[in-house]
């Protein structure tokens, strides 16, 4: 049985957002605004169906998906692209790859510890994020 990523997760590290968001061409206001927020993330996973809630004060943003399923997706609240969208297991990491525009798109999550670890990618451009279990 894999991990259960259900929960809530407040992030305690953002490495290389900037970059990751002029990747994606978020312009310049918008992404002074977001590099300031401290993302909240719940997670609600039924077996393989997932429904990932992103909160901010800014923006929220929601993703569900079952594994294995591609859908399109519209990043609305992030680029506002529309993207087809998969995400499988590997081992015990959740792997997402998002085709569309930007090349080498999209994120990776395992837990380590009482940490949900995070990489976003989108063209040569790696964010690392780290959140921790809220009890």
């Amino acid at each position: 049985m894999p991990v259960d990523y259900s929960g809530t997760w407040d992030i305690v590290s953002n490495v290389n957002f900037e970059g990751y968001m002029v990747a994606l061409g978020i312009d310049f206001a918008t992404r002074k605004i977001a590099s300031m927020l401290k993302p909240q993330k719940v997670i609600k996973q039924d077996g393989d169906c997932f429904t990932v809630r992103t909160f901010t004060t800014f923006r929220n943003y929601e993703s569900s998906f079952k594994i294995g399923e591609e859908v399109k997706e519209v990043t609305k609240g992030m680029d506002n692209r529309s993207c087809q969208t998969v995400v499988n297991w590997r081992n015990d990491k959740l792997v997402c790859v998002q085709k569309g525009e930007k090349k080498n798109r999209g994120w990776t999550h395992w837990i380590y510890g009482d940490e949900l670890h995070l990489e976003l990618t989108c063209e040569d451009q790696v964010c690392k994020q780290i959140y921790k279990r809220t009890l």
